[in-house]
């Protein structure tokens, strides 16, 4: 399969922080970025070569955006199914394509696939209906927690479900859409592997990360994780597993709980570069966003290798005002996204710190 040549233009589906490092990562390699977003002044925008700014249901402009393009990615996985499948009809290449997306946008499809692909989760069930509460309440138990299928991150679209009799208010107070039910399981540890899959199927996966959350959104990455081989083996097959089953060129990134007994269950996945693996652009040989450009660009995967032990922290909201303080600490690595208002939750920027490998 032919690699693109330097000079090849990248679109990207997308316009926040993720569009704007793999922008800032191509253009080393001699590509030119171009970002298709529905709002003006976005992250991604003021770092590539040009951007298209139109609504993701604008399937006109979606076919004559990837039309100047050589390859078309994503940043998020919320790009609807429909902009993707434009993007392939206007022949153009599409990595990741559209099934993982299609699986990844709803969670029900995502943990059937997931278990499908031989790997292991939580109990679920569909809650549609009220008429759905009793089997759902029988098949997964409590506690559980109730998510919308569609939609929500970082702790949105979801409520903690301590008995049957609770699932009526929890399911009003997510506007009654379709959910799903899982089981709530006692874990050790949330890590997380991200891996990448290239144009002629070679897997490249990066040291797990441990993760650890704050109000529902991941607050710090630390990796290499401190876990034993046997559970970074089967960290490692369960994301070549995932990436196989949907002919995945890219990088993904598949969170994980570990259990006390050291089994692995999958929570989900995210079909592109992922909030757990930005320690990679100090802490790795190739940062994941690199890696992602080389893999949708057929190029050679780089070396994953770690540099050190790094501590990825997340600045969220007000934390971004700590920049003067964090720019005067040796070894502290700073990113800040560009974004324009600072709000409670909003993920503003992060920070990077390597320290050496224990010997």
């Amino acid at each position: 399969m032919t690699a693109l040549p330097p000079g090849s233009t990248i679109g990207i589906l997308g316009g926040g922080q993720l569009g704007r490092m793999l922008a800032m990562a191509a253009a080393p390699l001699g590509f030119d970025v171009q970002i298709f977003v529905p709002q003006d002044n976005s992250p991604a925008e003021r770092t590539a070569a040009g951007a298209t700014v139109a609504g993701y249901d604008d399937l006109d402009a979606v076919e004559a955006f990837a039309r100047g393009c050589d390859v078309v990615t994503y940043e998020f996985e919320n790009v609807p199914a429909d902009t993707a499948r434009a993007v392939e009809r206007a022949g153009v290449p599409l990595r990741p394509g559209a099934k993982a997306l299609e699986v990844a946008q709803d969670r029900l499809k995502e943990k059937t696939f997931v278990n499908e692909s031989g790997a292991a989760t939580v109990a679920f069930a569909a809650v549609s209906s009220p008429d759905d509460f009793a089997g759902a309440a029988e098949s997964v138990g409590f506690p559980a927690i109730l998510k919308t299928r569609h939609g929500g991150y970082d702790g949105k679209g979801q409520a903690k479900v301590g008995s049957a009799a609770e699932l009526e208010s929890a399911f009003d107070s997510l506007g009654r859409r379709p959910c799903i039910l899982e089981a709530m399981c006692g874990f050790v540890r949330e890590v997380s592997v991200i891996a990448a899959r290239s144009l002629d199927g070679d897997f490249v996966p990066y040291p797990l990360a441990e993760n650890e959350h704050r109000d529902g959104i991941l607050w710090r990455s630390t990796s290499p994780a401190e876990t034993k081989p046997a559970v970074n083996d089967e960290a490692n097959r369960i994301a070549r597993a995932i990436l196989e089953a949907l002919d995945y060129v890219g990088v993904i990134g598949v969170e994980l709980f570990e259990c006390e007994d050291g089994a692995l269950l999958v929570n989900e996945f995210a079909p592109r570069v992922h909030n757990s693996g930005h320690w990679s652009i100090e802490g790795s040989q190739t940062s994941q966003f690199e890696q992602h450009i080389r893999a949708v660009a057929g190029w050679p995967l780089g070396d994953p290798a770690p540099l050190g032990r790094a501590q990825m922290v997340n600045l969220i909201g007000e934390d971004a005002e700590t920049w003067p303080d964090l720019a005067r600490e040796s070894g502290a690595h700073i990113h800040l996204y560009g974004k324009n208002d600072i709000r409670p939750g909003r993920k503003m920027g992060h920070v990077t710190r390597v320290s050496p490998l224990k010997s």
